[in-house]
């Protein structure tokens, strides 16, 4: 999903870049001390795990994770996420520094979203809802990020609107498996270390 340089539009960049640097502002006043290396580890996991594309049609998707970071870091999802993608860019030329702002928060911001949505399921004490929680989390912000991403082609340029199309199409199967990888990783933190997702031991389950 990351978008390249060229293709987008000066205001889409604009935009993007501002509500980027408003959320990293945000994530970096919500990370105490104790959580710089959780952040760090997820960051490394982002990057590693969007680096793996599996070609699919004329296209190729990856794994995006960014429910599953949402879910750990709610806010810090934005400065975890641009870190990321800044070196994919410097070192690999995935997407690039000038469409940085639009990228991080393609990504970032389905996983704050459904942070909030899904966090009084997350807290709940029935195992079943728990791993609900987990698949809406997970499926349903690679599907917030590839409507966002289809949003960046489509406002930068009408003629975008069958690629932008295929983004959402090509990752239907990506959302399938990140809402199965979120849920098992959400009952499994519940059960170990649930202070992962910001609940005290007493109430993991």
């Amino acid at each position: 999903m990351h978008i390249s340089e060229g293709v987008l539009s000066a205001p889409v960049l604009i935009g993007g870049a501002a509500v980027c640097a408003g959320g990293v502002a945000i994530g970096l006043r919500k990370i105490t001390h104790d959580e710089i290396p959780k952040v760090g580890i997820l960051t490394a996991a982002f990057f590693v795990a969007s680096l793996i594309h599996v070609p699919l049609g004329p296209s190729s998707v990856h794994l995006v994770l960014n429910g599953l970071i949402g879910l750990i870091l709610g806010w810090a999802a934005f400065p975890a996420l641009l870190v990321a993608l800044f070196f994919q860019a410097v070192f690999f030329q995935f997407g690039g520094l000038t469409v940085l702002g639009v990228n991080t928060v393609n990504m970032a911001l389905p996983g704050v979203v459904f942070y909030y949505l899904t966090w009084p399921m997350v807290r709940s004490d029935n195992h079943s809802l728990k791993a609900v929680a987990g698949v809406i989390a997970g499926a349903g912000a690679v599907a917030g990020a590839g409507v966002l991403v289809a949003l960046s082609l489509f406002l930068s340029n009408q003629a975008f609107l069958g690629p932008a199309k295929a983004v959402l199409i090509a990752h239907i199967p990506i959302m399938i498996i990140e809402g199965i990888i979120t849920a098992i990783a959400v009952s499994f933190m519940k059960k170990v270390k649930p202070e992962l997702l910001g609940i005290s031991p007493k109430e993991g389950g």
